[in-house]
């Protein structure tokens, strides 16, 4: 008995593990719910009242053991740059996860920090 448990958490792991992106559709609902910023769409920014502080800036998330754990990373890191930049919401520009080896991949994202009324 204590092996079938064993090797059934085995077989979780081992698809958690391999679980290793998520789709656009799942990041753009998932995001906004895991940072403390105001996440703005790129389709609402023309119409938001919002001023660009910093553009373009690059953040690479600590590997998590699940594609959510992996955005959960990146929300803190997007949280902590809007802070530092002096704002309040961000715009998502692009994201990947990126290959480190056969096994592991880390997920980086683009945007750009706003301060919003």
């Amino acid at each position: 008995m204590n092996k079938l448990i064993k090797l059934n958490l085995v077989g979780v792991i081992l698809f958690l593990t391999s679980c290793t992106s998520m789709s656009p559709l799942q990041v753009h609902n998932t995001l906004p719910t895991l940072t403390k910023s105001k996440y703005i769409t790129q389709s609402e920014i023309e119409t938001s009242n919002c001023k660009a502080l910093t553009k373009n800036r690059s953040y690479v998330a600590p590997i998590g053991m699940t594609p959510k754990n992996d955005l959960t990373n990146a929300a803190k890191g997007i949280d902590e740059w809007v802070k530092i930049d002096g704002g309040n919401a961000y715009v998502l520009r692009n994201f990947n996860w990126v290959n480190i080896d056969q096994d592991t991949s880390q997920l980086h994202v683009d945007f750009d920090t706003l301060l919003c009324e």
